[in-house]
């Protein structure tokens, strides 16, 4: 028999009180490994496991045969400590408990949820089992921390199909690199990311995209999925020199503006430069970059040709061959420029990625390193409250440029 509220009636609240007491005094603590609460519990849950039973047993009256039959013995485990539960059974094996289910064997949600906050903090499961042992005074196993982390699945498919806004004035696409275990060999893979500033000014993360390789049908698959998750338009789009991209927006969103990260680009030139050369190189490619606008930068890479071209053709011809994409960025007033001439607002993002996966190896799986890039970012997503510093000056630029593309979509956020 138990009490309304599931404390069994035999249960000596007295007795148990001053046993409590005498282990506290010893300094046992009231939760976790050892915890004076647990037989508490322990004895809370066997009573409404009986209850269960009882009611299925009464809701089956017709079928006469069926009575209780024993209890089964399993270990539980939950944050506040590890312990045997007995659960009841009936005879035809017809009772399916509610509160601890048959192969359950974890209890309540906020050790799996401490589990899964470790787990994207970027914590080995060893790691997280040392922790769990220590903190509860239990094992648990690899199998079962897979388990726990792979309950997020299901929330990552929701966010990557989630709706999105008509309209971001400029996004940011970049990749970050990692190792993955595929058929018993180590393989990279790219995880290829998309920022974005909606007309709010607010940075969204838009999507997570893995590849072994990128170009023109990957590119086209990622856009694709941008337009049916409902982004109409986008003003420009700064990206590394990423192969096949140029292609591919044109076909989807054939008016965006496509932007080269000048940082990359200049990254990219320093390979090629010796360093006894590399701070005139420097000092003179900034004069490019630099420039108050386009007839000036040109101006400056051709005395940079004149000066080092013969010495460094594979470094001029680099800036050539990518020109027109590298200085879309001189149309535009400094308050645009500066948030579009490079990729730095998605590079902080990988910059705080790179924390917490810098320990790791070999991811076991796509998955798990899925799972890893989900939960962090998520945790950075959720610092960010601020705009780009002079948003309002930025947007009232952006609609004298391009007009209706803007105003048809800011009446609808206002």
């Amino acid at each position: 028999m138990e009490t309304k509220r599931g404390i069994p009636e035999d249960f000596n609240f007295d007795e148990f009180s001053k046993e409590a007491i005498a282990r506290l005094r010893e300094g046992q603590e009231l939760t976790g490994r050892d915890g004076v609460l647990t037989p508490l519990i322990k004895r809370i849950l066997e009573s409404a496991l009986d209850a269960e039973l009882s009611q299925h047993l009464e809701d089956a009256k017709k079928s006469a045969s069926n009575r209780r039959n024993g209890y089964n013995r399993k270990q539980v485990k939950s944050t506040n400590g590890s312990f045997e539960l007995s659960t009841p059974r009936d005879r035809e094996g017809s009772f399916e408990p509610e509160l601890v289910k048959k192969r359950q064997t974890i209890i309540g949600t906020s050790l799996e949820n401490k589990i899964i906050g470790l787990y994207g903090l970027g914590m080995s499961y060893n790691d997280i089992r040392d922790h769990i042992e220590e903190m509860y005074g239990f094992e648990i196993s690899q199998g079962m921390l897979s388990q726990i982390t792979d309950k997020i699945i299901p929330e990552i498919r929701e966010w990557q199909s989630r709706a999105l806004s008509p309209l971001y004035p400029i996004i940011w696409m970049d990749a970050i690199h990692y190792r993955v275990r595929e058929d018993g060999a180590v393989t990279s893979r790219a995880v290829y990311t998309i920022l974005g500033i909606n007309i709010q000014g607010q940075k969204e993360l838009l999507g997570i995209y893995m590849s072994e390789n990128e170009g023109a049908k990957f590119w086209l698959q990622v856009l694709t999925d941008l337009s049916q998750r409902g982004v109409k338009d986008i003003l420009i789009a700064s990206i590394d020199n990423l192969k096949g991209f140029k292609e591919a927006i044109e076909t989807i969103f054939r008016d965006t503006e496509v932007q080269l990260c000048i940082v990359h680009q200049i990254r990219n030139s320093l390979k090629y430069i010796p360093l006894k050369d590399s701070r005139d190189f420097m000092r003179d490619l900034k004069r490019v970059y630099k420039a108050d606008n386009k007839t000036q930068a040109e101006a400056s890479l051709k005395e940079l040709d004149v000066k080092l071209g013969k010495k460094y053709p594979v470094v001029l011809k680099s800036w050539y061959d990518n020109w027109d994409a590298l200085t879309q960025y001189f149309k535009y007033p400094q308050e645009i420029r500066r948030i579009i001439y490079t990729t730095n607002m998605i590079e902080g993002y990988h910059r705080q990625l790179r924390k917490v996966t810098k320990t790791k190896g070999a991811f076991a799986s796509e998955t798990a390193l899925l799972k890893l890039i989900y939960l962090a970012s998520m945790r950075i997503v959720e610092k960010w409250k601020m705009s780009p510093w002079g948003w309002r000056t930025t947007l009232q630029q952006l609609i004298l440029i391009f007009d209706k593309r803007v105003t048809k979509y800011l009446n609808d956020t206002v």
